[in-house]
């Protein structure tokens, strides 16, 4: 039984444009958007354990990330596993922790809105009571919004340049929590 040359051409299309689609998406998760998974509660109440969203991999090739966005990383201690928290301080800030409010160069930091919202623990070693921390150069230091139970750098340090995948922007499931991430 032969097959007809108009269904060959069917099957040719249908298959060159199956091909074209995973080569775009592809693409776009390599160098655009990529959607994650929240697997903890470290940055509740801003994201819950399996929230899904969207990060934008590529703003951060045209701006540097600022104090108070939400960053995607490869974890430091184990470049395999990828982390989420909000960025604190970047290169060359003194970083303290005091009475629950932080303190960038000596300055109590009165935005963005949700860092002031949030009380954070003193944790060490870079986080401790009294301690003042510099971020070294191309590194950025941040904390989970639950600081109570967050892993965060009070604990490991410093997040190089290099680890940032980037920025999280909107959160898609569940339905009833979408929302753009601030």
């Amino acid at each position: 039984m032969r097959i007809s040359d108009r269904v060959k051409r069917e099957i040719r299309e249908w298959v060159e444009s199956l091909i074209v689609a995973l080569i775009l998406a592809l693409i776009i998760r390599t160098f655009v958007v990529q959607a994650f998974k929240i697997p903890t509660g470290s940055m509740i109440p801003t994201l819950l354990a399996g929230d899904r969203l969207l990060v934008n991999k590529f703003i951060y090739k045209f701006k540097e990330p600022e104090r108070g966005d939400i960053i995607v990383f490869k974890y430091p201690g184990d470049e395999k596993k990828d982390f989420i928290k909000r960025l604190i301080a970047t290169s060359g800030e003194t970083v303290e922790i005091r009475n629950g409010d932080i303190y960038i160069d000596g300055n109590k930091v009165e935005d963005p809105f949700i860092i002031r919202k949030i009380h954070y623990y003193n944790k060490s070693p870079h986080g401790a009571t009294g301690r003042k921390t510099e971020v070294p150069e191309d590194s950025y230091y941040v904390l989970g919004d639950n600081s109570a139970s967050s892993r965060d750098s009070r604990y490991w340090g410093f997040v190089p340049r290099k680890n940032v995948i980037g920025k999280a922007f909107f959160l898609y499931w569940p339905v009833k929590r979408i929302r753009v991430i601030e």
